[in-house]
């Protein structure tokens, strides 16, 4: 069973507020910075949470992480909000009076904007603590590459904001604004980027016999690696994709023929299960290619993420506190085929993650891609229900 959550009062998040945190965003949106790199922005929500006054602050958590802690008068649960610190290595084309000072960089899937929701967040903490229990407003890093959540998890300071239940949301463009996506089950598929280097050795490109080249492996593995795929939907539990997303073969010369190929893949199933079976039979492509032609292979893994998976419990709760701010959800196309480390947190308690629509605009990850600022005040209530339905 799940408590209905309470209605918030008119004054809640302020008209200032809004404005105050959507300048906010736009500074964050003006600097962004990579997975690992994102001290700068980790400064700034240090600064902007002094003002709400948590009863702690833990920093530098699993990297750049920053952690705010506002406790209860009575014992009670704790209850994590997640957000992400990271921006993507993307040139931003857009032209926003507050478009990327970094060429090459830009907050083009919105984490900026997740950020201003859980300042406003804070905010609202700041002048209602919790009844009891505790909120924990996490500022994760390097969620892009699917090492933050995980990092923040093995710093041993975990043990002090280990959650009872975790929620968090994401913007998805092609959702209507005013709805959200949600479902009980699989939310965002496991995926990971696979790394293959196949090693020969050059000739002269008059005698390529001589050598040992790695480009029949390569070209064989560009179209059997991409063929692994199915076409299911990825509601399918067998859903199977490959994506080549980078290939060199060789030096720019005319005068070498190739010693040396690299070949990167990106493998996405629906559940962690179907990305073991998976893996393997990528593997033994990788294997049978290379030894025909007595190539010395390896294979790395990258940027590796679990599937995301909403707890029923946690999903109840985050379904009736969208509900209580009117808006409304559907289960269309989901799960997503794109990633989320989010999920490493349901090992600690139930967790949920809805998709707040941002309406018709430029894909995630485009390089004309900016956070609607109208998500700011009803993703902020969304959370803030999330807390009343347990701490207050």
């Amino acid at each position: 069973m799940t408590s209905a959550p309470f209605p918030l009062p008119p004054d809640s998040l302020t008209n200032s507020d809004i404005t105050e945190l959507t300048a906010w965003r736009h500074r964050l949106h003006q600097d962004p910075e990579l997975s690992g790199e994102e001290r700068d922005t980790a400064a700034r929500v240090v600064a902007m949470l002094l003002p709400t006054a948590p009863d702690r602050t833990l920093t530098e958590l699993g990297g750049h992480g920053v952690a705010a802690i506002y406790d209860g008068a009575e014992p009670g649960p704790t209850i994590l909000l997640r957000c992400e610190l990271d921006a993507l290595p993307i040139h931003e084309t857009g032209t926003p009076p507050y478009r990327s000072n970094f060429p090459g960089k830009g907050h083009l899937c919105g984490h900026d904007g997740h950020m201003a929701i859980l300042a406003g967040v804070a905010r609202w903490l700041s002048r209602n603590r919790p009844a009891r229990g505790r909120a924990v407003l996490l500022f994760q890093p390097a969620e892009e590459t699917g090492a933050g959540a995980a990092a923040v998890i093995a710093d041993p300071r975990f043990v002090e904001i280990a959650p009872d239940l975790s929620f968090a949301l994401h913007n998805m463009p092609g959702v209507p604004l005013g709805t959200a996506a949600l479902q009980d089950g699989v939310m965002n598929c496991a995926s990971r980027g696979m790394k293959i280097t196949l090693t020969g050795w050059t000739a002269h490109a008059s005698l390529p016999e001589s050598g040992r080249s790695p480009a029949p492996a390569l070209a064989r593995l560009l179209t059997d690696l991409t063929a692994l795929g199915n076409a299911l939907h990825q509601s399918d539990p067998d859903f199977a994709r490959v994506t080549v997303t980078h290939a060199r073969l060789g030096e720019p010369a005319f005068g070498v023929a190739p010693g040396a190929a690299e070949l990167w893949a990106t493998l996405r199933t629906q559940r962690d299960a179907g990305m073991a079976g998976l893996v393997d039979k990528a593997e033994a492509m990788v294997r049978d290619a290379a030894d025909a032609l007595g190539l010395e292979r390896e294979i790395t893994y990258h940027d590796i993420f679990r599937h995301c998976e909403n707890a029923p419990e946690a999903n109840g709760i985050l379904r009736a506190a969208l509900q209580a701010e009117g808006i409304e959800t559907t289960e269309t196309d989901l799960p997503m085929r794109a990633s989320e480390d989010f999920g490493r947190f349901a090992d600690h308690g139930p967790a949920a993650m809805a998709l707040l629509g941002a309406g018709d605009r430029p894909a995630l990850h485009n390089p004309d891609y900016d956070f609607p600022d109208e998500l700011i005040a009803p993703g902020a209530r969304v959370l803030i229900q999330c807390l009343r339905a347990r701490l207050y």
